[in-house]
């Protein structure tokens, strides 16, 4: 790999050569400008103001402009006796856990190389205590124009540097977050980590440009004089105004994707929970005479039950006590059984039923 930059790594007093390599490549797809008409290539051509010609790239320098207009030339040499000590040098200033590195702050990725072999021991040195310490090491370096912020860690056998934007160089979030209140449920959050979870991990080796793929095949079409494939229609969903509905969509999606069954928790404890609520409801309905109530609770469902085929003053008197919850009217005997007959419909019922048998 070819290097852009040659310097050195200050560790204390220890200094390391070294050579900065690129370790991202680009691989998308660029274009040229053409005219429209004819297809002829469209090219910017340098000129000098003063003597109205195309110069070469040989011939082209650095320069500032003054307040007043004024060009002030600066040349590589002005630049490589910058008066810091980073115009050549990774000055390392600080060793960090890597989790106290804001991503937003993280810029290109360089390798550096080891440059020549006095550097091997120190470079190892280096690179072995990153390894045990568990961090990373924050430095200054002077790079194109201006000096940096990097951060160095370790990458297999290799130091790699990461540059850092300067913390005033990344805005505040503000603005950003939605600026009304909003609760989100227990049960949405309970989907959202399902979803999570079906989606599961993914190795980033897998992924790839699909926009590059497509871009290459209709350059490839339009170059065999075919007809460029076109693009799939794309699914026309409706309006989804319950989030719970898309996230349990959603989850079912997921899950057939993978072959999983495609049944949910939370629908099955609801459709559980029905049926019991229901069945309660409608025992009293029932004439088998086993249970007089749903809602007769240990040894009084058992005792009523077992008096109804003794006597109808036993069965008014459970009757009566299943009343008792909803009213403080209490009777005893056969009077008070016809009051509560005229007055509750279950104790009408049951009576009824008991003096049919």
């Amino acid at each position: 790999m070819r290097s852009i930059w040659n310097g050195a790594i200050s560790f204390g007093l220890v200094s390391i050569p070294i050579k900065l390599v690129n370790a991202t490549e680009s691989h998308s797809i660029s274009f040229r400008q053409i005219h429209s008409e004819d297809g002829g290539r469209i090219r910017y051509r340098k000129f000098c103001e003063l003597e109205d010609r195309e110069v070469t790239g040989q011939e082209i320098g650095k320069g500032y402009e003054d307040a007043d207009g004024t060009i002030i030339p600066i040349t590589d040499e002005d630049l490589s006796h910058l008066p810091i000590p980073t115009a050549r040098t990774i000055e390392i200033v600080a060793f960090v856990p890597g989790d106290r590195i804001d991503p937003l702050q993280m810029d290109a990725a360089y390798y550096l190389a080891a440059s020549g072999a006095p550097a091997a021991k120190p470079y190892t040195l280096l690179r072995e205590a990153l390894k045990r310490s568990n961090k990373v090491a924050i430095a200054k370096f002077a790079l194109r124009g201006r000096e940096r912020l990097g951060m160095l860690r370790v990458v297999g056998d290799a130091i790699a540097m990461h540059g850092l934007l300067w913390p005033d160089e990344v805005r505040a979030p503000e603005g950003v977050a939605p600026d009304t209140d909003v609760t989100v449920r227990d049960k949405e959050l309970d989907l959202a980590d399902a979803l999570m979870d079906t989606l599961g991990e993914v190795d980033l080796e897998d992924l790839h440009d699909e926009y590059r793929e497509a871009l290459e095949e209709v350059i490839a079409a339009k170059a065999a004089g075919e007809v460029p494939p076109e693009a799939p229609e794309p699914e026309r969903g409706g309006k989804v105004l319950d989030l719970m509905a898309a996230l349990e969509k959603s989850v079912r999606a997921a899950r057939e994707s993978r072959g999983e069954e495609t049944g949910e928790p939370a629908e099955e404890a609801d459709v559980k929970a029905l049926p019991q609520r229901r069945a309660s409801r409608s025992a009293p309905k029932e004439t088998g005479g086993k249970k007089s109530t749903s809602t007769a609770k240990k040894t009084t469902a058992k005792k009523t039950a077992a008096s109804t085929k003794k006597s109808t003053a036993k069965t008014a008197q459970g009757a009566a006590k299943k009343t008792t919850a909803k009213s403080t009217t209490k009777s005893t005997g056969k009077t008070t059984e016809k009051k509560t007959a005229a007055k509750k419909t279950p104790a009408k019922k049951t009576t009824s039923r008991k003096r049919s048998a």
